[in-house]
Order: structure tokens, then sequence, then C-alpha cells
């Protein structure tokens, strides 16, 4: 097993994209092979998620700025499995951030739970068959809607029309106003 992750790993090194081109760059100045880099920065990520200061902000640019890159790249290709990938994720991430802002006052204090999460949203993006948000959307998510849709879709159609009732109120109300001022100048 750790011969295949070995692999990856220098696979994933040797693949053409912006980091391995400024890992490139890097190496060429320095004379320190990409994958000592590489190796050195994750570590240091690492370490920063277990014991540095605004842990969670990192924590949340590295669950957020690959996928929405990601996100952009699909949107932009051809091809449906990719959008649907990185949707899977946005629909998984949705419900984290909902249940992380109830618990997070509270996990948050516990060790290393930033580099738990940190773990967890790797997991949910990672490009293997055994990823995160695919599981937790067909096993969880998924069942939970298809049982639920109809009051969901009642609930939001009630507030779609709230809302627009609303909006045509505060139009009116705008243009009786400026129409009554209008008048009185």
């Amino acid at each position: 097993m750790f011969a295949q992750l070995h692999n990856r790993y220098e696979a994933l090194l040797n693949e053409n994209n912006f980091v391995t081109d400024l890992l490139a760059t890097v190496e060429e100045k320095t004379g320190i092979q990409k994958k000592y880099i590489a190796s050195g920065v994750v570590s240091l990520i690492s370490l920063y998620l277990l014991f540095g200061y605004g842990a969670s902000l990192l924590c949340n640019l590295i669950g957020f700025v690959y996928p929405a890159y990601l996100s952009i790249k699909a949107i932009e290709s051809k091809k449906k499995e990719d959008d649907t990938q990185w949707l899977t994720y946005w629909v998984v991430y949705g419900f984290f951030s909902i249940a992380e802002a109830f618990s997070d006052i509270f996990l948050s204090w516990f060790p290393f739970y930033y580099a738990g999460k940190c773990l967890f949203l790797v997991w949910c993006m990672a490009p293997v068959t055994w990823n995160g948000s695919a599981i937790l959307y067909s096993r969880v998510v998924r069942p939970v809607f298809l049982r639920h849709q109809a009051t969901l879709d009642s609930v939001v159609n009630n507030l779609s029309d709230k809302a627009k009732n609303m909006a045509d109120t505060v139009t009116k109300e705008a243009v009786n106003q400026a129409l009554k001022n209008d008048k009185n100048q």
C-alpha cells in the first residue's frame, strides 16, 4: 500500500500544472528535488494545522480554493461527470458547513480538530473511487432528501412566493413614494 501511495505521489509531482511548474522552478534555483520540497511544504502545512494560530482559516482555504478552481474548470469542460463530482462536493460541503456552524464552538477546542477537519475535506475532494463526498451523498444526503423532497419543495415554493410578494410590495411602495415626492416638489 505504501508503494502505491509513493507511486501516486511521484505521478502527481510529474503532472504538468501550476504547482508542479512552481516546484520545478524552486528545484532549479535551489538544487533540492521537488519531491523533498513538496514533502516539506505538506509537512509545514500539517504542523500548522496541528499547532498554528489561524488553522481554521487555512483549513477553510484548503476546503474551498482547490475545489472552487476545479469547479470552474468543470463548468468550462464539455464532460458532465466532473460537473456532477463537484456539485456533489459542494452539496456535502454545504451540509458539513451547516452542521459545523452549530458544533464548531465546542469542537474547535478539541486538539487536532482542524487537522481532522482538513483531512475530512481532502477526503471529500479526493479523486479516488472512495471519495468522501460521493459516499456521504449516496448514503446520507440523497436518502434524506428523497424522503423529504415533497416537504422541501413545498417550503421552497412557499418561501419563493412570499419573497416575490414582498418584493412586489416594496417595489410598489417605493414607486408610490417616489411619485409622491415628485409631486411635492
